[in-house]
C-alpha cells in the first residue's frame, strides 16, 4: 500500500488493475479481452474515490501526466496525424495534436483498411489512400493494440489534409481522391479530406 504523498509512476501498458476492482478514468483504458485495466500513458496512478451515493463503488484510476499537461488521445477525438508507413492492409501514424492543442509525448495511430472511407471498403487501397509523409484529420476509434491508437478517417472531413508531391511541392486537392501538384500538374491519388464542412 502506498503512503498518502508517495507517488507511483506507471508507464503504457502498464496493468492497473482487474475491472471489477477499479474503473478506467484519465489515461487509462478497459482491454475487454481479459478484463483488465491498463495505462496509456507515464505518469503518476491516481485512485478517485466514487461519490457515497454512485451505484458503482469502485474507485476510478487514473494517470496523472508527470510531464506539463499534454493532450491525450481519447476514443472520439479528432486529432492530425502524420503518416509514418504505408502497408497493404493499413497505414502507421504519429498523433501530433488533438483537437486544437499538441501533444507532449509520442502516440501511434493505425488507420486500417476498413476505416479508410466508408463506402466500398473492401476496394481500399491503401497505397492510393496515404503516402509516408501525409499530414491527415483522423478520429480516434479506440486503443487498439500494441499501445497504438486505432484511427478512422471514413467521413467526409477526414483524410489527408496536406500532402507533398515528389516534387516537394504542396499539393492541391482536385477530387476526393486525388491531389495535384502545382508543379508539374501530375495528379497522385489520395483519401482527400473535404475542407470547410
Amino acid at each position: 500500500m502506498k503512503e498518502e504523498g508517495e507517488r507511483e509512476v506507471v508507464t503504457p501498458g502498464e496493468v492497473l488493475g482487474k475491472a471489477s476492482d477499479v474503473r478506467a478514468g484519465r489515461g487509462a483504458y478497459l482491454a475487454s479481452h481479459n478484463n483488465l485495466v491498463y495505462a496509456s500513458l507515464t505518469g503518476f496512478r491516481r485512485a478517485l474515490s466514487p461519490s457515497p451515493d454512485s451505484p458503482d463503488q469502485r474507485p476510478t484510476v487514473e494517470i496523472t501526466d508527470h510531464k506539463a499537461h499534454g493532450a491525450i488521445p481519447e476514443p472520439g477525438s479528432v486529432v492530425i496525424a502524420r503518416v509514418t508507413r504505408v502497408m497493404a492492409k493499413m497505414a502507421s501514424a504519429d498523433i501530433m495534436c488533438v483537437g486544437p492543442k499538441s501533444v507532449r509525448e509520442k502516440f501511434s495511430g493505425i488507420i486500417r483498411q476498413q476505416d479508410v472511407r466508408a463506402t466500398e471498403i473492401d476496394k481500399v487501397d491503401m497505397h492510393l489512400s496515404f503516402r509516408p509523409g501525409d499530414i491527415v484529420k483522423a478520429i480516434v476509434l479506440s486503443l487498439g493494440d500494441a499501445r497504438a491508437y486505432y484511427l478512422s478517417t471514413a467521413k467526409n472531413e477526414l483524410g489527408v489534409v496536406s500532402a507533398e508531391s515528389t516534387a516537394g511541392a504542396t499539393m492541391v486537392p482536385i477530387s476526393w481522391t486525388e491531389m495535384q501538384c502545382p508543379l508539374t500538374a501530375q495528379i497522385e491519388h489520395r483519401k482527400v479530406a473535404k475542407i470547410g464542412v
